[in-house]
């Protein structure tokens, strides 16, 4: 792969008209690479505008810490820098929005959902444009369901005699019903029904607003199967039916 760039390069001169170049520099790692296998110095002129690409797209993602982002949470962060520049009807929107995380999540037989974890502080500006920026990202994550969901942080219980109160937001039942809720968005949960099985195990029934009918039906299953995967639970989500 080293010889593919060494040899762009080359036939480059890397030269920023070069058309060679500017397909390149659309590409997330390509810019650096041109950096490092440049047979001739760049340009100081050239610098700024080559090294652009390397660092809007990570803009988009912020880790804790020592954490590194993985491939596909790069190619989540890609994808909101490209809908920021190219998509006009979100790109105000877009220009202070980050995520968190992305992972990818197992429906049924080869359906997959993108799971994209938020920054709280931001979960309302994300639910202002989540109808078209989910509907934009399923586009570029084709057959691919996008599920946005508010980052949160589960306390343990303050030990016994301790004066350290826990907030309510912070406990365990708490995070997973802020959690449902992120998940059905943009509809809203109208109800809510537990059934016993025979053996003992439980399973929620979790009615959705008839309203947003259209934008969540075909992702009831993939509702159910996150909730699973990231609460362990199992929910089986429905709409009310109305009598005539």
């Amino acid at each position: 792969m080293v010889e593919v760039f060494k040899n762009l390069t080359t036939h480059c001169a890397v030269s920023l008209h070069s058309p060679a170049v500017k397909q390149a520099s659309q590409q997330p790692f390509l810019p650096l690479l041109l950096l490092l296998f440049s047979p001739s110095p760049v340009p100081e002129q050239a610098r700024p505008v080559i090294q652009i690409r390397m660092y809007t797209s990570m803009m988009k993602i912020h880790k804790d810490k020592d954490v590194e982002p993985t491939e596909f949470e790069e190619s989540v962060a890609q994808a909101f820098f490209d809908l920021e520049n190219t998509n006009q009807d979100l790109k105000s929107d877009l220009k202070d929005l980050y995520i968190n995380s992305a992972v990818q999540i197992d429906v049924s037989g080869s359906r997959k959902a993108v799971v994209i974890h938020v920054p709280y502080r931001l979960r309302k500006a994300f639910r202002k444009v989540h109808v078209k920026l989910v509907r934009e990202l399923e586009k570029k994550f084709s057959g691919k369901d996008v599920i946005l969901i508010a980052t949160r942080r589960i306390l343990r219980p303050p030990k016994k005699g301790s004066a350290v109160q826990r907030p309510r937001s912070r406990t365990l039942t708490a995070v997973h019903e802020a959690m449902l809720e992120d998940i059905v968005l943009p509809a809203e949960i109208v109800g809510k029904r537990t059934r016993y099985r025979i053996d003992g195990s439980k399973i929620m029934k979790v009615f959705l607003d008839p309203k947003e009918r259209n934008n969540t039906e075909y992702k009831l299953e993939t509702f159910s199967a996150v909730y699973r995967k990231l609460a362990g639970k199992d929910v089986v989500f429905e709409f009310p039916v109305t009598e005539a």
